[in-house]
């Protein structure tokens, strides 16, 4: 069977890649990993990007050792697009048998809870936005599982996640992933330098169409498994209702008013709305569109106006994670992103008690809750959770 497992590429595979091309994409992703007998730690989460990390461990030669988080709160959960449930164990668990490597399962559900999902829920009802996969890297999936790693005398956490680790000048800095669209540097600015020292990311050069033929190559069962799409604790999408069962008095009623505070209609709790929000606020017949300006958590409002109430130009950070350079006095040129999927834009951060983030054009839909991520090029400079926008 590894035999099997660790041979070169010489065929095409199942879904026509040139032999070359995957041949390519083996050596690019082996790469990044220590030399041979080197012990690491993957952590396997039962998808298709950690198995395939795994399987480059073992023909890399390294003494792999897998480890699974159970964040799930049901130990038999099915649903397509979760991540750490019940069924992503099994795969997770098959996939190391079939590799030959050992396989522990932490349950890390209490700290998941407390950490990520509390978090998520107070956030909501204190009228931010919040980024729960910024937060599960931060705390279980980076800080707990690197002590765990230390623990068993591993060299390196290997994950499989697309951003890419280049040992700079400095020492090791986080550049986005090769491919735009599955780059996932936004998630993981707060990673510091010293997690950044032990982490590996094999997968940062790649793109999906490579890990899915490297599984086939491997023999991954996993090979055409569904990628996660939602966040892995709110069931088809439906956050408020998570909210609610967490937090209850997230229903609290109130009223949703304009600018200059005229009442429009009512709302059935504020958990429900986030700024920039168009959708779904039933205050129609007022002439031009109209938006979620601002939340007022204690009076249970939500302020509506038009889309130009929503521009904004300074946004304050806190619990800033900085990678980058020293930070001058008159500010460092960036580009930065105010939510995952929002372009880059150019402008200035500056450090302080807050750290001020200062935009060349105006920004619309910045919510206090979500992430700023700074960049040079493809280099993560770091970044903060807003707290307040102007």
């Amino acid at each position: 069977m590894l035999q099997r497992i660790v041979r070169s590429p010489t065929d095409a595979d199942s879904a026509g890649v040139p032999h070359e091309a995957l041949a390519r994409a083996m050596a690019t992703a082996m790469a990044t990993l220590p030399g041979a007998g080197a012990r690491v730690v993957v952590a396997m989460s039962g998808g298709v990007d950690s198995s395939v990390v795994a399987a480059l461990a073992v023909a890399r030669g390294c003494d792999a050792v897998g480890v699974t988080l159970r964040l799930s709160d049901t130990e038999t959960a099915a649903r397509p697009g979760a991540c750490c449930a019940g069924t992503d164990i099994r795969d997770a668990r098959a996939v190391a048998d079939r590799l030959g490597i050992p396989h522990y399962v932490l349950d890390y559900r209490d700290s998941f809870r407390t950490e990520v999902m509390d978090e998520f829920a107070q956030a909501y009802l204190e009228g931010r936005t919040p980024v729960p996969c910024v937060r599960c890297n931060q705390t279980v999936k980076f800080r707990d599982l690197l002590a765990v790693a230390q623990h068993l005398g591993a060299e390196a956490l290997l994950t499989g996640h697309y951003v890419r680790r280049v040992d700079g000048p400095d020492g090791p800095e986080l550049h986005r992933g090769r491919v735009a669209a599955k780059d996932q540097s936004y998630f993981l600015f707060a990673t510091t330098r010293a997690q950044l020292a032990r982490l590996r990311f094999p997968l940062g050069d790649l793109d999906k169409a490579d890990t899915r033929a490297l599984a086939r190559h491997f023999g991954l069962k996993v090979a055409a498994k569904p990628d996660s799409q939602d966040i892995c604790f709110v069931p088809q999408g439906d956050y408020r209702a998570v909210v609610r069962r967490l937090r209850p008095e997230a229903d609290r009623p109130g009223d949703i008013v304009d600018l200059e505070g005229r009442v429009l209609g009512r709302h059935g709790g504020i958990a429900g709305f986030t700024v920039g929000q168009r959708r779904g606020l039933g205050v129609g017949g007022h002439g031009e569109p109209l938006y979620v300006v601002r939340l007022e958590p204690e009076a249970a409002r939500v302020v509506v106006g038009p889309r130009a109430a929503l521009a904004v130009h300074d946004v304050e950070l806190t619990e800033v994670n900085w990678l980058g350079p020293e930070v001058p006095p008159d500010g460092l040129p960036v580009e930065a992103k105010v939510r995952s999927l929002a372009p880059l834009a150019s402008a200035r951060i500056f450090r302080g008690s807050p750290w001020r983030l200062r935009f060349d054009a105006a920004q619309y839909g910045v919510a206090p809750g979500q992430a700023a991520v700074c960049y040079a090029g493809s280099r993560v400079l770091g970044g903060g959770f807003i707290a307040a926008a102007a």
